[in-house]
């Protein structure tokens, strides 16, 4: 049976209510109103009382009634997602970005601007969607970036964001650092897998059921991804002045630990996400080391 509702307000209650009893976070109705509208949410309760085009209002119960039933990420019913104030494409082949990752690229812009080093090298690891890549790109002045992934699916995904922004990005596909390891790089970054596979059955369906599988999960308790990471850079010739990457929130002395033993004279410090969790690892060297 098809809901009845005619306004604009008349929807947005239609849909936190179906969520609501499908158990799901009424927000998403917001989400997705204003994602099949184009509109932002002032605009949106500036005019609640005008009457819901017959195409949105279709596409709109449908989006809502699939969120609700399967768990399908309001991102991919969008088919984008916002990271740092931009609107970046997602698929079910890429992460659906998270706010704790605008913190990690923060992170890295803070550093650059206090170094103050020309035009520096960044190579963003397991670049999924491209969004750590393109904001460095678009935030840090006269960077140079180059993106990798293993995914190919991924890899296009990127390639497609970085030409929306219209930023240079130069995309390998491969293992972590192993397509560029003989080239010299200022920062590395990555939000890797690190997620360990007993952590699975506390997992949100809609993150288990729909984000990949590959960016996800790591074996040795989640720590592999970092491992494998921090090897490569032990045998690269010249290594990154900076390292910077996001962890789980119970990972911060175990990563911190690995990057000072296999990487001596790197200084590895963890920072907490907004929500007060361990969520980032930085570690640096000096530069005449």
């Amino acid at each position: 049976m098809q809901p009845t509702f005619t306004t604009i307000r008349e929807a947005r209650r239609w849909a936190s209510l179906f969520l609501q009893e499908h158990d799901r976070e009424t927000q998403a109705a917001q989400l997705l109103l204003e994602g099949y509208l184009g509109w932002n949410f002032s605009k949106m309760l500036a005019y609640e009382d005008e009457p819901l085009n017959e195409e949105v209002k279709k596409n709109f119960i449908k989006a809502v009634r699939a969120h609700a039933e399967t768990g399908e990420p309001v991102q991919h019913l969008l088919g984008s997602a916002s990271f740092f104030g931009r609107e970046f494409k997602v698929t079910p082949d890429v992460l659906i970005p998270r706010p704790e990752t605008e913190e990690l690229v923060l992170g890295v812009m803070e550093w650059a601007r206090a170094e103050k080093i020309a035009s520096p090298k960044i190579v963003d690891l397991g670049t999924g969607s491209g969004i750590i890549a393109i904001t460095a790109s678009l935030e840090i002045p006269g960077s140079e970036v180059t993106a990798v992934d293993i995914s190919d699916a991924a890899l296009k995904v990127a390639a497609a964001n970085a030409r929306r922004h219209e930023v240079d990005i130069q995309f390998y596909q491969g293992d972590f650092l192993s397509p560029v390891q003989h080239e010299p790089f200022d920062i590395l970054v990555s939000n890797p897998p690190y997620i360990s596979e007993e952590e699975k059955a506390l997992m949100d369906d809609t993150v288990l059921d729909f984000d990949p599988s590959l960016a996800l999960f790591a074996e040795e308790e989640g720590l592999a991804a970092y491992k494998r990471i921090l090897t490569q850079v032990a045998h690269a010739e010249q290594k990154p002045l900076l390292l910077a990457f996001e962890i789980g929130w119970l990972q911060g002395e175990q990563v911190s630990s690995m990057i000072e033993q296999l990487l001596p004279g790197f200084q590895a410090e963890v920072r907490t996400d907004i929500n007060g969790r361990d969520r980032m690892v930085f570690a640096s060297r000096r530069k005449t080391e």
